[in-house]
């Protein structure tokens, strides 16, 4: 996650990042922006026709060191729970909600077709199909790398830090030092326009959603 810094005032254009699956998670570190966290498959075997799509909101998943599938929610191998999913590709996409701790992009699937069931009611499509889309995920247990401060996650929100990355960049941290790099802004708020900022603000932070304009401050 980058940003330019303009010649009047710190301007952050920060996107969309996302932690990759399990190791990344761990440490806060984040990937490239708009980049999801890994692949979503359905596990083999799993079966169709139940009504609920794959991964829908209050399913969870496993983490997987190349695919996540869904799991049961009480069972052991659950690690995260879908708090929204959408169709359609990350990009340009519906943005996660702000506390979303990682992103699961979900590959589209067709089953191959069974002639002996012509009944339509075989899967996620009617046909047992899975779309393209992804699911926003948050953990089932601590750490919460989406939470605000916390360094990580696929959003920028009011209480996440950053710090100077060079050639007038600015990246996310911990706010609580436990980051690799310290951090030197903070954002104290989100704002329609940077008018709306209070005088303080000296760091412009593009944000996903309805309120666009982070206002960030010196981190003290």
């Amino acid at each position: 996650m980058s940003a330019r810094v303009g010649p009047t005032a710190r301007t952050a254009l920060v996107a969309v990042a996302a932690v990759t699956v399990l190791a990344a998670l761990l440490t806060g570190c984040r990937g490239p922006a708009g980049a999801p966290a890994g692949d979503a498959r359905s596990a083999p075997g799993r079966a169709a026709g139940h009504g609920a799509p794959f991964l829908a909101v209050g399913a969870c998943s496993s983490f997987g060191t190349v695919s996540s599938t869904e799991v049961p929610c009480a069972g052991e191998r659950a690690a995260a729970r879908v708090v929204a999913r959408h169709d359609g590709a990350v990009t340009g996409g519906p943005p996660c909600p702000p506390t979303t701790d990682f992103v699961l992009r979900i590959s589209a699937q067709r089953p191959a077709h069974d002639p002996g069931d012509e009944d339509g009611e075989d899967g996620e499509d009617g046909d047992g199909a899975i779309p393209q889309g992804y699911a926003c995920m948050r953990n089932l247990e601590p750490p919460h790398p989406g939470d605000p401060g916390a360094g990580g996650g696929p959003r920028t929100i009011p209480g996440d830090c950053l710090y100077d990355s060079g050639r007038g960049q600015v990246r996310e941290t911990a706010c609580d030092g436990s980051g690799r790099r310290a951090p030197r802004y903070r954002i104290t708020e989100a704002t329609t326009s940077r008018r709306a900022c209070p005088a303080s603000t000296v760091l412009y932070v593009q944000l996903a959603g309805d309120r666009p304009v982070g206002c960030a401050r010196r981190a003290r």
